[in-house]
């Protein structure tokens, strides 16, 4: 078997909260995530999905090591990341690109197009002419579907569609292997969205790389994912192939989330799960299961013993004592 782009075993990372004085109190640290593992094959997708603070942009980070994690490890193309001296991190980084979720704070509002897009290019390849660097950033953005005379220009002229376009165009400019595009249609319409989910698509086809795809949103995530992994509190609570985790999940929290996508005839039968409670906060994350709380299915196991993330079908898996398959109508989605 050929073995894997990215491997994270238990990965972490707690924040400091600031508040020394609560620390008797279980609240002095922000545990953002808390044990991930997972691995992503060359050339896959890997949707991470999940509430608002459940960790998934944090998780991000650490892949590219953007921040440092507090436990766990990182292997990219063998090696482990964590190990790596600075140097050492600017070799990886050529191959490891993000694409952030603000297209308006994520571009210099004082630099042009040219200057953002080829900031890579000056980085890994600075004996690359200025006119051959012109050319190449031409030619990423005739790619991602600017015209090349919008390399003169500033961010302010364009929207955020436009924007989010030359965001990519800076991703790929360095030819990467690895690309963790966080939440990239989320602030956007959602007459744009489409269009920068199919590029992303396009440019993962023609080039072949690897993609972390971080939303919320589970109707886009059945447009671009081979597989989807559930985040809830920083934990991973369910992981597998896009069609048999929305066939048949098996956690109750990801039962609830995709009771909730719409569908596309609204006469179709459906049974809605709605989850009482609120996500408890992540200083204060509840023993045993995290998902306990708000869990229709908890019995006292729950509260006292946390589940191990187990096979719960082939190439599936769930963090839940009680995990059974629940078809509830989505698989029609596909």
């Amino acid at each position: 078997m050929t073995a894997p782009l990215l491997r994270v075993e238990n990965l972490g990372k707690t924040f400091d909260s600031g508040a020394r004085w609560l620390s008797s109190r279980g609240k002095a640290g922000v545990r953002a995530v808390d044990g991930v593992s997972f691995t992503l094959a060359h050339g896959e997708t890997l949707a991470v999905v999940g509430e608002s603070g459940c960790g998934k942009s944090t998780l991000g980070r650490l892949l590219l090591r953007l921040a440092e994690p507090t436990q766990g490890q990182v292997f990219f193309e063998g090696r482990d990341l964590g190990a790596l001296t600075a140097r050492d991190m600017r070799d990886v980084r050529r191959h490891a690109q993000m694409v952030f979720q603000d297209p308006y704070g994520s571009l210099s509002p004082r630099r042009t197009v040219a200057q953002i897009v080829s900031e890579p290019l000056e980085i890994f390849a600075p004996a690359t002419s200025r006119d051959a660097m012109r050319a190449r950033v031409a030619e990423l953005l005739i790619q991602v579907g600017l015209p090349a005379a919008a390399m003169d220009r500033h961010p302010r002229s364009f929207s955020g569609g436009q924007r989010q376009r030359i965001g990519i165009a800076r991703a790929i400019a360095a030819g990467p292997r690895f690309i963790v595009a966080d939440e990239p249609v989320s602030a956007l319409d959602v007459s744009v969205q489409a269009q920068i989910v199919n590029l992303l698509q396009d440019l993962q086809a023609e080039k072949g790389f690897s993609m972390l795809f971080i939303a919320h949103d589970l109707a886009v995530v059945r447009h671009i994912a081979d597989r989807v992994m559930v985040m809830y509190l920083g934990r991973v609570v369910e992981i597998g192939d896009k069609r048999q985790v929305y066939a048949a999940p098996h956690h109750p929290y990801t039962q609830a989330l995709l009771s909730a996508v719409p569908r596309p005839d609204p006469d179709a039968p459906r049974r809605r799960i709605v989850l009482e409670g609120d996500v408890p906060s992540p200083t204060r994350v509840p023993p045993g299961c995290s998902f306990h709380t708000r869990c229709p299915l908890v019995q006292s196991v729950c509260r006292v013993e946390r589940p191990a993330l187990r096979d719960v079908a082939p190439g599936q898996k769930a963090a839940c004592h009680f995990a059974v398959p629940n078809p509830i109508g989505v698989a029609s989605l596909f």
